[in-house]
């Protein structure tokens, strides 16, 4: 019998696990798929929102603000990359100037500090790449950049050391409120666990896992609307063309076309928006890389060319009518939590998500604080900008830092041995990038996959026709083939 059960092993479930593992009870997390992070929460800008955008009032606006708050003391604790470069969102016509000034003052409102609107030349002293086409802009100094998965697994890693239990490749099935007023999850696989509270953060698929409790009065129908957004990802060479993220105008979509530089030294551009049927509808288009391109260029005057384009990727928001977050107790199911609705800027509010769940946890049911909980976290050793010295004493303390099986990026397999033996450690080649960043470089994988598989393969006991790139479905080497 879990305490708490959590479905969903993206940024806001393993949030949401870390701060309720602060407490003294037993935490269950269910993610579908063999790894964390492989949701949306693998797919996006990595932008540490400032909190301007959101509506005033709404709980994304609070959380939004709260969460970019939270990040300076987590990247320190528990050792993610975080980086506050800086945002300008950009006007093209004099008459944007007034849509500027809203922005801005919805900021002001929702608290958001160190706001400043710019002139078109004082926009493009702060960023000479900027197009001639600006007239405005709207500085906000506390925007910063994150990587997305770096902050989903340091999350989770931390919750697992504190006591968290995590199941992967356990995809639900089917909820059932019990006569005794707890809720019985089946899973595909043929498990089944029983939870006291039961917390809905399933991404695309929170309305799905919503819906699996009967309608009535207190617990009506929910919809999400799967939004796709396409991106395309720069080699490093070009990481420096800008040094902030440069947002234009949002609209009835999102925030528009972004082009910034990620905390790995790339650049980045996108993301569309499009509304698709199916919840795992994230291929890409040649007509949505065109657009990034068409659009980008409008913003940046010497956007790079396609050949330092190393990859595009797309991802899916959870889109609601209301375009604010789902986050409350259901008043027709006690003790059933849904954490639904959780778009742009789901991933800069994770941390708040996580506390303001855990309040409603402890109201729900109290329960004591843990004295001994561990608020920090290590990541993996790297010898990214070390010194020689410094390098030759890591490989001297454990040999398989000498034997480099990335090198577009420069990743050992002693980074690869880290990722695969932590806590909810990578069991995928897939969650080796996202773990070491093996194949995120120029070749994307091309000389290291196989490596990665077969390290995979020896360090997990099993053969290598069994390693998998993410899912169950992603084969890369078919056994038995005549």
């Amino acid at each position: 019998m879990f305490d708490v059960l959590i479905i969903g092993g993206g940024v806001s479930g393993c949030c949401i696990a870390r701060e309720l593992s602060k407490t003294q009870r037993r935490i269950g997390l269910l993610e579908a798929q063999p790894d964390i992070c492989e949701g949306t929460s693998k797919a996006n800008s990595g932008i540490a929102h400032a909190g301007f955008d959101a509506k005033p009032g709404t709980l994304m606006a609070k959380l939004n603000v709260r969460g970019n708050q939270l990040l300076d003391e987590l990247a320190l604790k528990l050792d993610i990359p975080l980086k506050r470069n800086g945002a300008l969102v950009l006007c093209f016509e004099e008459e944007g100037l007034a849509k500027l000034q809203e922005l801005y003052d919805r900021g002001v409102t929702n608290g958001v500090g160190e706001l400043q609107l710019l002139s078109g030349e004082e926009a493009r002293a702060l960023e000479p790449a900027l197009s001639e086409e600006v007239k405005g802009a709207l500085y906000a100094k506390r925007s910063g950049i994150v990587c997305p998965f770096g902050l989903t697994i340091a999350m989770a890693e931390n919750a697992a050391e504190n006591g968290v239990e995590f199941y992967r490749g356990y995809r639900v099935s089917a909820v059932h409120l019990n006569e005794s007023g707890t809720y019985s999850v089946s899973c595909e696989n043929g498990e089944s666990f029983e939870t006291k509270i039961l917390i809905n953060a399933a991404g695309v698929y929170s309305d799905v896992i919503h819906n699996m409790l009967p309608e009535k009065e207190g617990h009506n129908h929910l919809e999400i609307v799967p939004r796709r957004g396409e991106y395309c990802l720069y080699d490093k060479q070009a990481g420096n063309l800008v040094e902030r993220t440069i947002f234009q105008l949002p609209g009835v979509y999102g925030k528009g076309t972004l082009v910034t530089p990620t905390v790995h030294g790339n650049l980045l551009i996108g993301p569309t928006a499009e509304d698709v049927p199916g919840k795992e509808e994230v291929n890409t288009t040649k007509a949505g890389t065109d657009l990034l391109l068409s659009n980008g260029a409008r913003s940046v005057k010497t956007l790079p060319g396609g050949k330092q384009m190393i990859t595009s990727f797309a991802g899916l928001r959870a889109h609601h009518a209301d375009h604010d977050f789902i986050i409350e107790e259901s008043k027709g199911y006690p003790g059933f939590v849904d954490v639904a609705a959780i778009e742009s800027p789901g991933l800069t509010s994770a941390p708040a998500i996580g506390e303001y769940v855990a309040a409603i946890v402890q109201d729900i049911k109290p329960a004591p604080m843990k004295p001994d909980f561990k608020d920090t976290r290590a990541g993996i050793v790297t010898t990214e900008g070390k010194t020689l010295a410094e390098k030759k004493a890591i490989v001297a303390e454990n040999p398989a830092y000498a034997n480099i099986i990335c090198r577009c990026e420069s990743i050992s397999e002693g980074e690869i041995l880290a990722a695969i033996h932590r806590p909810v450690g990578a069991t995928t080649v897939d969650g080796v990038k996202r773990r070491t960043r093996a194949g995120m470089g120029r070749c994307q994988g091309g000389f290291c996959s196989p490596k990665v598989t077969a390290i995979l393969a020896r360090e997990l006991g099993i053969p290598v026709e069994g390693v998998r790139k993410s899912g169950e479905a992603s084969v890369i080497l078919y056994g038995g083939l005549k």
